[in-house]
This record gives C-alpha cells, structure tokens and sequence, in this order.
C-alpha cells in the first residue's frame, strides 16, 4: 500500500476563519426534506451572496448564534423612545419637541465638544414615523447581512455610517441639531446597495431589480421625511439636519461595500481595506480638526 505524500494532497477547505468547511458527503442528501432554518438560509445567501458564495455559505450557515447585534441596538433605539415618548410625553409623536431637544444624547451644535453625542443621537428620533422607518430598514436588512457575515463586522459598518453622518453633519450643516439612526442605517443600505449593483449579472435578474427599487423607493421616501424635517418643521428655532444620510451611505458604499464583497476572504490582506480604514481615518482627522478650529458653529 503506497503511501500517500502529504504535501501532494488537496488542502482542506477553509473558510477566512480558517475552520475547515464541511465536505459535500457531509451534507444533507438532496432528497431530505429542508428544514424551515435551512431554508431561510437558502433564502437569505440568495438575496446576500452572489452564486459563486452561496455554497460556501450554506456549508456553514447556523440560526445560532442569532444576529444579536443589530436586535440589541433595534431595541435600545425602541426604549430610548418610549422613555421620551410615555415617560416624558410630548405634544406630538410627529415631529421633535423640548424633551428630546433637552436630551444628553442628541447632538447639538452648541454642546459638540461632549464627543459622545456624536454617537448617541443614534438612539433618539424625532417621531413616530423616523423611528418605524429606521427599525423596519435595518431590521430587514441587517438582520440577513449580521447571518451572512459577522456581528462584529455589520456593527463596525453601522457605527462607522453613524459617526460619518455626525461628522458630515458638523461640516456641511454646522447650525443643526442631529437625531436618528440614519447614518448607520444608510451605511449599511449603501454597502448592500454597491454589492447588489456590482454583481447584478450573478443575482437572479428579477430580484436584483426588485432590490435595487426596493432600496430607491426607501430611500427617497426617507429623504422627503428628513427634508420636512429640516425646512418644515422648527422648534425653538432649531433645525434637524438630514446630511447624516449622505454621510452614512458614503461610508456604506466604500467600507461597507469592501467588508460585504469580501465574503469568505481576509480582510486584512485586501488593499481596498486598507485602502477604506486609512481614507476615513483622515477624513475623521479632518472633521476634528474643521469642529475645533473652523466651524461657525457657537
């Protein structure tokens, strides 16, 4: 019996954790009928991956641990709110009123240098239809994407669209208060909206443009909500910036986009990473600076 040189044989496949996938006679025999958690997972690499990742994914596709991420920040958003919305009621849910404008965790342009609000906005909202239609978006989306790829890297793409928006905010609308999820909601809209127009030709046509309208018709609409905010609607001569979208889905559709394109590949050996991290670090830099020593902002 001869034996066999190991350096000659196929190296096991492994995902870019490097744990080994399982091999095609481990897998369910095709007559076996699919379980419900199988088949959202089907669903789910369908509308996630392009086909030639889908397998790799359904080899080590788990309901559990589930996307805790994304429910965890979903629900701290929810509590924030009823906090406002029962415990200090407000004359309308609609639009933004004294108790969320006297809140520590909304950015405001006069309290800037308390650096946490350039994150914590993300957890107040200005009423009843923002707050349904931010839960709602990153619910459906981010949900799938924190099961397709990590936690850890869906919550980096949400808090790096949040504090772009924060920053963009400052820059571009120096005067204006800031409340909202936007920023990380449309970071992550914006990296999945990249992946889904760049590998258009390997997701199933009809699907792809159902998604790809899908993300417009959002988009747009939230967009008119956050103009009514801004130019409509004033309390105690007060504006709500909506330059936080804009921020957010620049982060998605460069950092975002690299981290969901990248599926089953190391990160840390693709230059379009570094490329990203190294770009919005400065960009960050700049923001700092521009907020310390160049915006008219009291």
């Amino acid at each position: 019996m001869e034996d066999n040189d190991i350096e000659q044989q196929e190296p096991f496949p492994v995902d870019r954790d490097g744990r080994r996938l399982r091999f095609t006679e481990d897998q369910p025999d095709s007559k076996r009928k699919i379980g419900c958690c199988e088949k959202f997972q089907l669903s789910v690499s369908k509308w996630m991956l392009p086909e030639d990742s889908r397998s790799k994914y359904l080899e080590r596709a788990n309901c559990c641990p589930p996307p805790i991420f994304i429910i965890l920040i979903s629900i701290a958003e929810v509590a924030v709110f009823i906090y406002y919305a029962v415990w200090k009621p407000q004359k309308q849910w609609v639009t933004l009123d004294e108790g969320i404008w006297n809140s520590p965790l909304t950015y405001k342009p006069e309290l800037r240098q308390e650096a946490w609000r350039f994150i914590s906005y993300m957890f107040v909202h200005a009423g009843v239809e923002h707050i349904v239609g931010n839960l709602v978006m990153q619910l459906l989306l981010g949900i799938p994407l924190e099961l397709v790829h990590k936690g850890f890297e869906v919550g980096m793409i949400y808090m790096a669209g949040v504090l772009a928006g924060s920053l963009a905010s400052s820059i571009f609308d120096p005067l204006s208060a800031l409340v909202g999820a936007s920023g990380g909601v449309y970071a992550l809209i914006g990296g999945y909206f990249m992946n889904a127009v760049v590998n258009f030709r390997e997701m199933i046509p009809l699907l792809g443009i159902f998604r790809i309208l899908a993300i417009v018709i959002f988009v747009g609409t939230d967009f008119g909500f956050a103009f009514y905010r801004r130019f409509v609607t004033h309390e105690d001569g007060l504006n709500v910036s909506f330059v936080a979208h804009f921020g957010g889905i620049a982060a998605g559709m460069t950092i975002g986009y690299v981290f969901f394109s990248a599926y089953n590949k190391k990160l840390l050996k693709d230059p379009r990473f570094w490329l990203c991290i190294i770009g919005y670090v400065i960009l960050v830099v700049f923001a700092v600076l521009f907020n310390i020593f160049l915006s008219p902002a009291p």
